[in-house]
């Protein structure tokens, strides 16, 4: 498989020890991730060559996060390095009814502070055949969308693939309105063949609305169908797209969720089976392990869209076992679960 390419910002999670809330702790665990990182460690996991793209500061917490990505597999060697701070965030984690809960503290960090030039992407991307980018990067500053939209159309000159994880971040659009928000990231999502996005994605970014669901009051009882509208209105708007992806969560409580995947790719829409994830570990970067699973998983298994969304759910499936950010899993572990596999049986 040709390289992978991931553009994002990298952070250090700072977390109570179990399901402690803040006011009960007196330690924090320390986790570095972030949603392009997280799908590029998944890449590495399954063997796709990828490099990870950021900016770091020159400092002891820049190098660690650094170091967290070079020992998970992934290529490090064309991160910027400059400004002052490495972006926080802290994690509350819930259970049954009470929800988790996320607090930034990434408000001038370096990779906010990065600008169009910094990267040399012509460089970057040459033997790569693959380019990620998410929503969150536009969102921390209009710098960082600069240089997200320099990397967009340096890779869409180059002929790679681009991809998007549309990954609306309320918390984190601050700098413009909702009217130049919609222009950013609709440039941006212009170029992009793969784009996953959920229905608040689509219309918190797009205006576009899925007909005949309100997915907040119906709980855990998500129906695929009902997002075929959002897929069709995604395609119009987007005529360079090829494939519209959605993870369809239903939320039974914190501890106990419902997980599926539909795909469209301009006539058909694929659904998945439906996976019942009780007595989540950790839910955070579920939709970025979805990611990477997919983007290996339609190389992969190319003109096979059935399988490569079967093996792009599995694997997220699989992440909410797993403790931190990004997704630990291996391929045969991944389609041992697709086999039907799912006793969780010692393996000796």
């Amino acid at each position: 498989m040709k390289k992978v390419v991931t553009f994002g910002e990298i952070m250090l999670r700072l977390a109570p020890q179990g399901f402690l809330r803040f006011s009960q702790a007196s330690s924090f665990d320390v986790v570095y991730g972030g949603g392009e990182s997280n799908v590029a460690v998944s890449l590495a996991n399954y063997g796709v060559p990828v490099d990870f793209i950021t900016r770091l500061p020159e400092n002891d917490l820049g190098k660690c996060a650094m170091m967290e990505m070079r020992k998970r597999g992934v290529g490090v060697d064309s991160i910027a390095w400059g400004g002052e701070r490495l972006g926080i965030y802290f994690l509350e984690t819930g259970s049954v009814a009470r929800g988790s809960k996320v607090v930034y503290d990434r408000a001038h960090s370096a990779m906010s502070q990065i600008e169009p030039g910094m990267i040399d992407w012509k460089e970057v991307f040459k033997g790569a055949g693959w380019f990620h980018w998410t929503g969150i990067t536009p969102a921390i500053s209009q710098s960082a969308a600069d240089a997200c939209l320099e990397a967009v159309k340096v890779a869409d000159e180059m002929g790679l693939t681009i991809s998007t994880d549309l990954n609306y971040r309320a918390k984190l659009w601050k700098y413009c309105d909702h009217a130049k928000r919609e222009e950013i990231m609709t440039e941006l999502t212009s170029h992009c063949d793969i784009v996953l996005g959920n229905e608040e994605d689509a219309e918190m970014h797009f205006g576009i609305k899925p007909e005949g669901i309100t997915v907040q009051t119906e709980g855990h009882n998500v129906k695929a169908e009902a997002f075929l509208s959002v897929c069709q209105q995604m395609m119009s708007k987007f005529p360079k797209a090829k494939k519209v992806i959605t993870t369809l969560r239903g939320s039974i409580s914190a501890s106990h969720n419902t997980w599926a995947g539909v795909l469209y790719d301009g006539s058909k829409m694929y659904e998945t089976r439906q996976y019942q994830i009780t007595d989540i570990v950790d839910r955070v970067g579920g939709g970025d392990s979805f990611m990477g699973g997919l983007i290996y998983s339609l190389m992969k298994y190319e003109g096979d869209d059935q399988t490569a969304l079967d093996f792009a759910v599995a694997a997220s499936c699989l992440k909410h076992t797993i403790k931190g950010d990004a997704n630990l899993v291996t391929v045969s572990e991944v389609e041992k679960l697709m086999g039907g596999d799912a006793s969780g049986r010692v393996a000796r």
